[in-house]
């Protein structure tokens, strides 16, 4: 189970990341990635879907050819917890490859 992010340490890991944001009306962050074409974008998506397998935390995610949209959560605790940040981490990384 993970923890709920206060707020001094929720505006910490948030400025630590680039392009993230809030999402209106839930304890959630969002942030949409574009690729050449949808090999690249389903590449993408396998890489993090084995990361957030063994995580066992999976993203709320959208994919419409070259685009993907992802929203990050912790259902276990309504809202953003260290899983999140750390996995953002991860895709960003991810997309920089």
């Amino acid at each position: 189970m993970s923890d709920l992010l206060q707020e001094n340490c929720r505006r910490e890991a948030l400025a630590g990341l680039s392009g993230w944001q809030l999402q209106d009306g839930r304890d959630a962050i969002q942030k949409s990635f574009t690729f050449k074409d949808f090999n690249a974008a389903f590449a993408f998506m396998t890489r993090i879907a084995l990361k957030a397998e063994a995580m066992n935390h999976h993203p709320e995610w959208n994919n419409v050819y070259n685009r993907v949209d992802i929203v990050l959560t912790s259902h276990d605790v309504a809202g953003l917890s260290e899983r999140d940040i750390v996995l953002a981490t991860f895709i960003d990384a991810a997309a920089s490859d």
